[in-house]
């Protein structure tokens, strides 16, 4: 059973960075595709970045080149390194795995427990 551990969500002001973590256990990083959602209160999960089992990646309209979706298949880990952030960018952020990989949340089984993001202006 894969199992999703993000770390390093925190508080930051408007234009602040900050990088995510995904600890991948229980399977083998490199045979997955992940991906990152997010939730902000009262609004719906959305997707916001995918790196591929061949290291394709892909981004949500939203992220306008400020974030960096990367993984490390050595240490079953992927990052998301956020630049820029807006206040817009508070909410819990989710890992996410499964081979095939997609931008749409109900294909995946595997959720981490998430991270929560908050920007302040």
């Amino acid at each position: 059973q894969v199992h999703l551990q993000e770390s390093g969500g925190g508080l930051v002001q408007d234009g602040g960075s900050l990088r995510l973590s995904c600890a991948v256990s229980g399977g083998t990083a490199g045979a997955l595709s992940l991906g990152w959602f997010r939730q902000a209160p009262g609004k719906e999960r959305e997707f916001v970045a995918l790196i591929r089992r061949n290291n394709i990646k892909s981004y949500a309209d939203f992220v306008e080149g400020r974030f960096a979706v990367s993984r490390d298949n050595a240490k079953n880990t992927m990052y998301l390194q956020m630049n820029d952030l807006k206040v817009l960018d508070t909410a819990v952020y989710y890992c996410v795995a499964e081979p095939q990989g997609s931008m749409y949340s109900q294909q995946y089984l595997h959720w981490g427990q998430g991270t929560q993001v908050t920007v302040s202006s």
